[in-house]
């Protein structure tokens, strides 16, 4: 094999370079790249290449190079069509923004004096809803933004929830409040999210903010969280939206139908697949861009994908496996082993868009602050 032919499997791994080199946008990085050179029979030669990433720790007491994500991939000279998905390490990203997020709750901190604060709101004591707040609110300490914490008992009236909702807005230390869904039975949810003030909507999901999002020319104060970490994930891993075919599987208020809203102002060509859908998978077979939020485990297979499309899996479901401690496990709407072979970006279940969700809340409740600081002085 002549260096002609080598030099040109090694550009083509520039591509993934420098798509990478875009997920810890915003964060000084480091890459140092190493390859090994091996044969494969049948008188060619491939590569193993492998990308170490480091972003550059510096908004504590504390500066330091650390592990951000790593990819590896084989190149070879025989079929560059058979290369392993980039799997988007979610957690890594997360960390990255987070790290953004804590150097800028330090300078609203020295400029104004205020650090940006949230309001977590929790009606009785289900344990996962406990969970979740649990690690919202330790997010908070972790970037520096003050977290206010109501707790409220599983018998308080719809009335006194609306109260407190009330006493938040007009708190001007809140710029987001968060009221950890679901609600008991008695109370109406719809009524109690419309109560919460369109400047401190961080969760996204007042009809004002959702209304503005589906209209052409309109941006919302806040996009809700879970669908802006999944656009997130496709920008910071270089993935172009623009003029691509995206299939949105799916269609709930949380996810699937402001994701595909998102894609859309985007400027992608947008398809939503659902349960009434005729030949599912002749339909995002075509698409550049799968956002799988079904809620179905597995539902999405390696056969339905486009080659080198990008597959960002929203899906968390638990499925049987006696091999476990706990007797399951958790998979998500794509079958992950199946769909790594042939798409060209990918998410794992977890680790994916999971971390997203919390960290998008925190960016939410930066920029509110932000809004309001700048108006205030």
């Amino acid at each position: 094999m002549g260096m002609k032919t080598e030099c040109a499997l090694l550009s083509q791994f520039v591509f993934w370079t420098g798509r990478a080199s875009r997920a810890t946008q915003g964060v000084q990085t480091k890459m140092t790249i190493s390859s090994t050179k091996r044969d494969i029979g049948a008188g060619s030669r491939g590569y193993d290449i492998t990308i170490h990433a480091f972003y550059f720790f510096a908004v504590t007491d504390f500066t330091a190079w650390h592990p951000a994500w790593t990819i590896s991939r084989s190149v070879s000279s025989t079929s560059v069509d058979h290369m392993v998905a980039t799997v988007i390490d979610g957690k890594a990203v997360s960390q990255a923004i987070r790290s953004e997020i804590s150097g800028e709750v330090r300078l609203l901190s020295q400029k104004y004096g205020q650090v940006p604060g949230l309001a977590v709101v929790i009606v009785g004591n289900r344990k996962d809803s406990q969970s979740y707040v649990g690690m919202k609110r330790k997010a908070c300490a972790e970037v520096g933004i003050k977290s206010f914490d109501v707790d409220l008992p599983e018998q308080v009236s719809e009335a006194d929830l609306v109260k407190q909702v009330h006493m938040l807005n007009a708190n001007p230390d809140v710029h987001g409040i968060l009221v950890q869904l679901p609600l008991p039975r008695h109370i109406n949810e719809e009524k109690v999210l419309t109560e919460i003030s369109l400047e401190k909507d961080v969760d996204g999901f007042h009809p004002l903010n959702i209304g503005k999002l589906a209209m052409k020319g309109r941006e919302p104060l806040f996009v809700p969280c879970t669908p802006k970490g999944c656009l997130e994930l496709l920008h910071r891993s270089g993935v172009s939206i623009k003029g691509k075919k995206a299939v949105v599987v799916g269609r709930s208020n949380i996810v699937g139908l402001p994701v595909s809203m998102l894609l859309l102002k985007a400027d992608a060509t947008v398809t939503i697949v659902h349960s009434h859908t005729s030949e599912p998978e002749r339909i995002i077979r075509e698409a550049d861009i799968i956002i799988a939020a079904a809620g179905q485990p597995m539902m999405v297979k390696g056969s339905w994908i486009k080659p080198g499309a990008a597959v960002i899996d929203v899906g968390t479901n638990a499925v049987d496996d006696p091999t476990k401690k706990s007797g399951y496990r958790l998979v998500g709407d794509v079958d992950f082993e199946e769909a790594s072979k042939v798409a060209g970006w990918i998410t794992p279940v977890p680790g994916g868009v999971g971390p997203m969700t919390v960290t998008m809340l925190l960016q939410n409740t930066l920029e509110g602050a932000k809004r309001k600081f700048a108006l205030s002085n």
